[in-house]
């Protein structure tokens, strides 16, 4: 008899020990869920800030074009001179009513403040791909990329930590880092001509 009551007693006992874990894994659950949320919020607006970008220069909508930027927003070009078409309508140097770049993404990916906009213009035989970085629902810095494969990368270090006795000066022991491809362009091959290749880390 008493063996069946210590067991009674121990099955309860694991059973408050599950309830327990059952709601903190809950509570967990619900955590990540939140952040989830949290995250897909702010991908959405980044999304929507660049879609607003790309709609106002097609509509030549300068005063929202100013709302949207950053008024010492940080460019950066690859590719030929001459195909500099996003500069010249974000200043403004080409007032010119005939000067007409088309910029409709054909693709559209998020990392966190990062926004990869890609697109191509078969009748020019060229592709595009525009990374803005959006701060506080404006856009901060643009990087932009002409007749050019791009990959983009997250960079982590690696999970050894430097030994003990390890010295910052010292070039013996270099701590690896890990660049894991996250994306990679599609259109840079349909333009019809081989076109130089970069990587950037975010």
């Amino acid at each position: 008899m008493s063996f069946h009551l210590l067991s009674l007693a121990s099955l309860s006992s694991s059973l408050d020990f599950g309830e327990n874990s059952l709601l903190s894994l809950w509570a967990s659950h619900q955590e990540l869920a939140d952040i989830k949320d949290t995250i897909l919020e702010e991908t959405n607006k980044n999304q929507g800030v660049v879609l607003a970008l790309y709609d106002a220069l097609n509509t030549r909508d300068v005063e929202a074009v100013h709302r949207i930027l950053a008024s010492d927003i940080e460019w950066w070009f690859h590719g030929p001179p001459t195909h500099q078409f996003m500069m010249r309508l974000l200043t403004g140097a080409s007032s010119d009513d005939t000067f007409h770049f088309e910029v409709d993404p054909l693709s559209l990916t998020t990392f966190g403040s990062t926004v990869i906009v890609e697109g191509c213009d078969h009748k020019r035989s060229i592709s595009w791909v525009h990374a803005w970085t959006v701060t506080d629902g404006v856009i901060t810095q643009v990087r932009e990329y002409f007749n050019t494969s791009l990959t983009v990368t997250r960079l982590g270090n690696s999970t050894q930590s430097p030994p003990s006795n390890y010295d910052s000066s010292s070039t013996d022991e270099i701590t690896p880092v890990h660049c894991i491809p996250v994306w990679e362009s599609r259109f840079s091959n349909s333009v019809g001509k081989s076109v130089p290749g970069l990587v950037l880390a975010i």
